[in-house]
């Protein structure tokens, strides 16, 4: 919705994957849980359903667009799927794609960048699971990124809204990627320092409206994957993000 900070922010912002850990749905009940969400009043904050390579021949009802996690070379593709993006940690797994397709290299916090940019490829960060980077390592990540006009996506660990018991939060990365100042915004775990309206996102005096929220979205912090969609919703409802 044009004007709408919350709507720059939020939509599309959330890559569905619930047939991933921790929740590790079996493909039948992960397609139905998709279309409940899809089809509720939050439906518009969901945006690709994330689905392994290995798994495509099991999805056969999704209407959404896919984001395929290349974690074996596809044999082929089902006829009807929407696939938009491709997800790897192998270059060999990516390189063949071409740019109608967006591709996503997962890469460590310390990463050189720059090979991706060349190849017109985005970068996947891991923010949970074995390895955890560091607010400071995440926080160079993110510059890094917008030194080059890197869009990237975030996956794992983003279970809160905010940082959480040593976990990351998803909208710290996205004031991170708003307003800058990386690892002060990463760090931030005061709900009163953030707000959100129609008109603008807030974080600790600084503020940016629909315009530029979207371009941040666009061109930077693109989406995070998350094994639930209802979780998040939630937590934007308590914090008043959201109306519930």
């Amino acid at each position: 919705m044009a004007g709408d900070a919350r709507r720059a922010l939020l939509e599309r912002l959330i890559d569905h994957a619930p047939m991933f850990p921790p929740a590790s749905l079996p493909p039948e009940e992960a397609e139905a849980e998709d279309r409940r969400f899809r089809n509720g009043p939050f439906g518009w904050l969901v945006n690709r359903f994330v689905v392994p390579a290995s798994k495509l021949g099991d999805v056969g009802n999704v209407s959404a667009p896919l984001s395929v996690v290349l974690d074996e070379a596809p044999a082929s593709w089902p006829a009807e799927a929407q696939v938009e993006a491709v997800e790897a940690s192998d270059t060999v797994l990516l390189s063949p794609f071409r740019a109608e397709v967006e591709r996503f290299l997962e890469v460590g916090a310390n990463a050189d960048l720059e090979p991706l940019r060349a190849a017109g490829w985005h970068a996947k960060i891991r923010c949970g699971g074995a390895s955890v980077p560091s607010i400071q390592e995440l926080a160079g990540f993110v510059s890094r990124c917008r030194e080059l006009s890197l869009p990237f996506k975030a996956t794992a660990g983003l279970h809160h809204p905010l940082r959480t018991d040593g976990q990351h939060g998803f909208l710290n990365l996205a004031a991170a990627a708003v307003f800058g100042d990386e690892e002060e915004a990463l760090a931030d775990d005061d709900p009163a320092a953030f707000a959100l309206d129609d008109d603008v996102f807030h974080w600790r005096g600084r503020s940016a409206g629909a315009e530029e929220v979207a371009r941040v979205r666009r061109e930077l912090f693109v989406a995070f994957g998350s094994c639930s969609a209802q979780e998040p919703a939630d937590e934007l409802i308590a914090l008043g993000f959201l109306a519930g």
